[in-house]
């Protein structure tokens, strides 16, 4: 370990600028606008690798695809093949000013590394890179790439890519580089992800607007009638109410009051909502969220009744459940419960399904000892994650046969998708040498 850590240490400045070489790329890929970026990120990642001795090619599943890197390295005869992932497209940066830092020049401030993409995921893509570089010429096992370029918004084209180059892509483990650890100090494997269903609802009371003195406290503007419809999604204590949807037990994890203030952003005195441990409202119940509302600003708003309002409801399905029955529950619950005759329409945005892996087996007996390693002695956690990742779904269908492993660099104040998202350095270090020694250790199976 020692030797290990002096090797990485010599090879973290090139490993750093490289890092920071792909921060600068602003690879937004819900920007049509930069979509070049999103191709120059690809390329500048196939360069990468190919520098190390992969045959590195960047592909897309149809015209105008969003570009992903297919890059392969054999290992020695009989070697098992270990497929990397990670993905080098970013999230929007949204307002400039919320950043304490630019956020596509990446900043070391205290022990961070800032800007948009340095922990999600372009740090997945250079730990990697650290992993094949640290084990040089004596890489005990066959390593694929596959680093995507539209994770951000949904892997619509991951399918097609999946079957298309399903030769390619077949592998004895799959370690997924998109999500975190526990803690600071502490490492995790994640084994359950919530799956997502997003609608659109809109109610409509009139047809069109009219006077609220004319017309108030006979008719029901929209305003008012949807947002009973939103109430009668959960009961008094805030848990969800919609019959039908399903959850389960979570892992016996003590989740400190403190961390959860601290890591929510929670005011003082704000009470939880829902029943049953913190983890389990987190990670293995469903939950529902407003995300958007549709409606007149407060400033110069007139004295009309509104006839039609929208909201964007966010429902994050259980990992015991599917998204064709969540969604079929919620829709079912909002039929029976739109108020005084409003017409209502549901309108499915998106869905993904959600993931529990049974993280049992060689691999992950490897895994645990390497993060046990890496973070000297330290224990890692087996922990659930309450977004979602329904890529993970895809390559469990694509290649049942192989192990995955759900790893990341993320750590709780990473503040991936928000302002001034950072990398925590020194557990960037340890994420290196986890996955060097774990590809070592599968090699030696």
């Amino acid at each position: 370990m020692d030797a290990l850590r002096a090797q990485l240490n010599d090879l973290m400045p090139a490993l750093r600028a490289d890092l920071e070489d792909l921060v600068r790329i602003p690879s937004v890929s819900a920007d049509p606008a930069r979509a070049g970026e999103v191709r120059r990120s690809a390329e500048k990642t196939r360069e990468l690798f190919a520098a190390e001795g992969f045959d590195a090619e960047v592909v897309t599943a149809y015209e105008g695809g969003a570009p992903a890197v297919i890059a392969h390295k054999a290992g020695p005869a009989g070697a098992p093949t270990v497929l990397l992932y990670a993905h080098h497209d970013v999230q929007p940066e949204n307002d400039h000013a919320e950043w304490n830092t630019p956020p596509f020049e990446p900043t070391e401030v205290g022990d961070r590394l800032y800007g948009r993409g340095s922990a999600d995921d372009k740090a997945g893509i250079v730990a990697h890179l650290a992993a094949i570089r640290l084990l040089g010429d004596d890489l005990p096992v066959g390593v694929t790439l596959f680093i995507e370029g539209e994770e951000e918004t949904g892997s619509e084209s991951l399918p097609a890519l999946l079957e298309q180059n399903a030769a390619r892509l077949r592998a004895d483990v799959i370690v997924i580089a998109d999500s975190g650890n526990w803690d600071i100090g502490v490492p995790a494997l994640t084994t359950s992800l919530r799956g997502l269903v997003r609608v659109d609802v809109e109610v409509r009371t009139l047809t069109h607007a009219v006077h609220s003195g004319m017309w108030g406290g006979l008719a029901p503007d929209a305003l008012m009638t949807i947002s009973r419809l939103i109430a009668s999604l959960h009961d008094d204590a805030g848990n969800l109410v919609v019959e039908g949807l399903v959850g389960g037990p979570a892992a016996d994890v003590d989740y400190p009051e403190e961390r959860l203030r601290a890591e929510s952003g929670a005011i003082p005195g704000l009470q939880w909502i829902g029943s049953g441990s913190a983890v389990e409202r987190l990670w293995t119940k469903p939950a529902l969220s407003v995300t958007g509302l549709d409606a007149p600003k407060v400033d110069g708003a007139s004295n009309t009744l509104v006839p039609a309002a929208r909201a964007k409801l966010s429902l994050r399905v259980a990992p015991s459940d599917t998204t064709a029955n969540a969604l079929e529950c919620l829709t079912r619950h909002l039929e029976k419960h739109v108020p005084w005759g409003a017409e209502l329409t549901v309108t499915l945005v998106d869905a993904g399904e959600a993931t529990q892996i049974e993280a049992s087996g060689p691999a992950y007996d490897v895994a645990r000892e390497a993060f046990r390693q890496a973070w000297d002695g330290t224990e890692p956690v087996d922990m659930g994650v309450g977004g979602s990742i329904p890529f993970i779904a895809e390559f469990l269908g694509a290649f049942p046969e192989a192990s995955v492993l759900v790893t990341g660099v993320e750590d709780p104040d990473t503040r991936a998708h928000g302002a001034n998202e950072g990398l925590h350095l020194a557990e960037f270090e340890r994420v290196c040498i986890a996955e060097a020694l774990l590809l070592r250790g599968l090699g030696d199976r």
